[in-house]
């Protein structure tokens, strides 16, 4: 059985109109991709565990349930005495398109590296085959711990786990360019899979092509390169080889909230499973397909019940 370990922050989610109505649940990118990972997955293929913090009160405790009943393995996720989930309130416009808002700065996520129990975890995180993580998992720390997550995947890396890494770029959560440039450029050497979307790296780092940005990252090092393009499906990079795999068409886009999260569960699906890069490719491309036709960061699991008849 194949262990990946996905570490990042999940938060309560608001999704509906401002003083109008408003539905509850949760999300968060980390947590997305776990989630719908577990749920097209079979439980006997991996242990899919989540890597977090969260705090002691209800909505905390009510998370791990669903967690759990997702399949999700829960052991690494911290519970602190002192801090409670972030929160993120939704807004969609007529396209599907969303925009947010957020109130994270003292989630217990934040604190991870600083809890009594995060040795623990990172004895745990070595016998992992694969951990992945994202810009916004790295960006939610303080510097200082920013710094020392680098430094101990690096070591893990150096024991043979396997990296994997979105980056996921967020600017509010961000100083500056130069700090999250800085940050990325230190651990895109350890990385082994790295799953970008191309709007975000033509933001952070003004590429004008997929083929820039695969020629950067494979410069600094990454073995394997995946760059997601919405409607344009993917492209990817391995052994010199460079290939893009079309998606569908959606006929009705609802909300894109966590198109590029379900992308990388879907492709991690086949990648832990050694498929094609072109089938791991065609699987986040109809993952991500699927999601954006409902409401919300994490849809009804009936809803991806086909996905797993198909590619399983």
């Amino acid at each position: 059985m194949k262990k990946i370990a996905i570490l990042g922050e999940c938060m309560i989610e608001l999704n509906g109109e401002p003083f109008g109505r408003m539905r509850q649940t949760y999300g968060g990118d980390s947590l997305n991709t776990a989630t719908y990972l577990a749920r097209v997955s079979r439980r006997e293929q991996f242990e899919i565990s989540y890597v977090s913090a969260l705090g002691k009160d209800k909505l905390s405790l009510g998370m791990l349930a669903h967690w759990r009943n997702d399949g999700i393995n829960t052991d690494c996720v911290l519970l602190d005495e002192k801090h409670q989930p972030g929160l993120y309130l939704i807004q969609l416009d007529e396209k599907g398109e969303r925009t947010f808002l957020y109130w994270r700065n003292q989630s217990a996520a934040r604190y991870l590296l600083q809890h009594e129990g995060y040795t623990e975890v990172l004895a745990r995180l070595a016998t992992a085959d694969m951990i992945y993580l994202s810009g916004i998992s790295l960006a939610i720390l303080p510097e200082n711990d920013r710094t020392l997550l680098i430094r101990q995947l690096g070591n893990l890396k150096k024991a043979g786990v396997k990296i994997a890494f979105d980056s996921n770029y967020r600017p509010a959560l961000w100083d500056s360019f130069q700090q999250t440039q800085a940050c990325y450029q230190a651990l895109l050497p350890l990385v082994d899979l790295a799953l970008v979307t191309f709007d975000d790296e033509q933001s952070l780092w003004r590429d004008e092509n997929v083929q820039q940005t695969i020629s950067r990252l494979v410069q600094l090092g990454v073995g394997t390169v995946v760059v997601k393009s919405g409607e344009h499906g993917a492209v990817f990079y391995h052994n010199g080889e460079t290939r893009q795999v079309a998606t569908e068409v959606v006929q009705r886009v609802v909300d894109t909230t966590s198109a590029g999260d379900a992308f990388n569960a879907g492709f991690l699906n086949g990648y832990l499973q050694q498929k094609s890069l072109v089938d791991c490719c065609r699987q986040g491309n109809k993952l991500a397909g699927i999601v954006i036709q409902h409401k919300g960061a994490i849809i009804d699991k009936t809803a991806t019940q086909h996905f797993i008849r198909e590619f399983n």
